[in-house]
């Protein structure tokens, strides 16, 4: 399974972002077996756009694959494009460490 969580920086030890069209990074995660594999950082190009910021972002995410996307909030027209994408969207706070783990133990909120 491959995760995306919005990020504030591109270390490991970078708090969730509050919000994800804007975020800064996106840290893409591989986890098999309840373990994370492997990751990378990734720049949010959509960052600085006027609008659809979160729209870009979910086809930035989209073309790594992904299965989840984890941020402390999400925008309506997100989360419409993230269901047509069929990717599902979690809330969290932390660390991405932190979150990252609280999601393979099943405690994170998921986006209905």
């Amino acid at each position: 399974m491959k995760i995306a969580l919005s990020s504030l920086g591109k270390d490991i030890n970078s708090d969730l972002s509050k919000v994800f069209g804007r975020c800064p990074c996106f840290f893409i995660m591989e986890i098999e077996d309840k373990k994370v594999k492997g990751f990378e950082a990734i720049e949010n190009t959509s960052q600085n756009q006027m609008g659809g910021a979160g729209i870009s972002a979910v086809r930035t995410i989209a073309g790594k694959n992904v299965d989840a996307v984890i941020a402390g909030a999400f925008g309506p027209r997100a989360l419409t494009v993230l269901k047509q994408f069929n990717i599902e969207a979690y809330t969290g706070a932390g660390s991405i460490n932190e979150v990252s783990q609280k999601f393979i133990q099943g405690k994170l909120k998921k986006i209905q």
